[in-house]
């Protein structure tokens, strides 16, 4: 890997073209404040203008704009209940996004494009704090297997396109994430958005008990998003590395301790219920981010601050939802 000094006179992010592919979602909408804050506006396409699950369509796109650096934050993502009940959907959609996009950057000769992994990839029963090493030791966790092996072919394909032509993709493993633009659908989001939706309702209105699913004993490690998109851009500018790189908080809590977390933010007073009959997801997921915090990088925004926010932002789209959107859900760990 070349030396940080070296690699940071290669890429400065701010002076190019950047496209944002998936800029409307929770990443790439994090990214773009983060690009327009250092004073770059990234080039965007709406679904309408451009379909990332047709390759001609991608190929040709990207002929007309050339971009010069790539964040792929486009995807179909879900927590359990998600994952669970449409694993296909999730493998092709993220299989062909990722492939069209990695391909059609090779063909335009793009300088650099940022491959977006996950912590939830990493075997079920990788030893804590997974390394990057871990991935492809062991067994998926099953509830979430279409997903991850999509992932992983996308991000070897970038590990390879940059091994077999010297291209300067690099891929990245966040943690769990949340933050502003979170999904907070009743069947699909993660687990920290279904826990904000689902208190902020009970406190709202008068219920007695919350049920969550599961024994709220997995621990999990959360990111916030503006953190994640800080450390994207940070790396786009100073990693050349083939090795993946992880992204992590360091913070790591119970979802139990989640749990009773947000009910004190919603000021939710009531009974906390685990429900043991449905899935916890993998025991543990921390990550090893030493390497990235080698390079000097450190997370910005504590796991409080980041719940208090999240909830905020919840009620502030509440005020703009009518009140059948607001239906009662239970929630899995992601």
């Amino acid at each position: 890997m070349p030396s940080v000094e070296k690699a940071r006179t290669r890429c400065k992010v701010a002076e190019k073209l950047v496209w944002i592919a998936g800029h409307r979602g929770l990443v790439g909408s994090a990214i773009a404040r983060e690009l327009r804050r250092r004073g770059c506006d990234p080039i965007t396409a709406d679904r309408g203008e451009l379909d990332l699950l047709r390759q001609a369509q991608v190929e040709t796109w990207m002929r007309k704009h050339r971009p010069e650096v790539i964040f792929i934050a486009a995807g179909k993502v879900g927590g359990i209940m998600g994952n669970s009940a449409a694993p296909a959907d999730f493998l092709y959609e993220n299989l062909m996004i990722n492939a069209n996009i990695i391909s059609a950057a090779h063909e335009c000769d793009v300088e650099k494009v940022v491959i977006l992994g996950s912590s939830c990839i990493y075997p079920r029963d990788a030893a804590q704090p997974m390394a990057e090493c871990a991935l492809l030791t062991g067994p998926f966790e099953p509830t979430n297997e279409g997903y991850a092996v999509a992932k992983v072919a996308a991000l070897k394909l970038g590990q390879f396109y940059a091994r077999q032509y010297g291209r300067r993709y690099i891929g990245l493993m966040p943690t769990n994430l949340y933050g502003p633009n979170d999904n907070f659908d009743t069947v699909t989001s993660h687990v920290m958005p279904a826990l904000v939706r689902r208190f902020a309702e009970a406190s709202r209105t008068g219920a007695e008990t919350v049920t969550i699913w599961g024994s709220g004993t997995p621990l999990r490690e959360f990111l916030h998003v503006d953190d994640l998109a800080r450390a994207c851009v940070f790396l786009a500018e100073v990693y050349e590395g083939e090795d993946l790189m992880n992204i992590g908080s360091g913070e790591e809590i119970s979802i139990g301790g989640l749990a009773r977390l947000i009910a004190e933010v919603a000021g939710f007073e009531g009974e906390i219920i685990f429900d043991r009959s449905k899935p916890d997801g993998a025991p543990r997921k921390k990550i090893d981010a030493s390497r990235l915090r080698s390079l000097g990088w450190r997370p910005r925004v504590s796991l409080r601050q980041g719940v208090s926010e999240l909830h905020a932002h919840w009620l502030s789209r509440v005020e703009t939802m009518s009140s059948a959107d607001t239906h009662h859900i239970t929630a899995a760990a992601g």
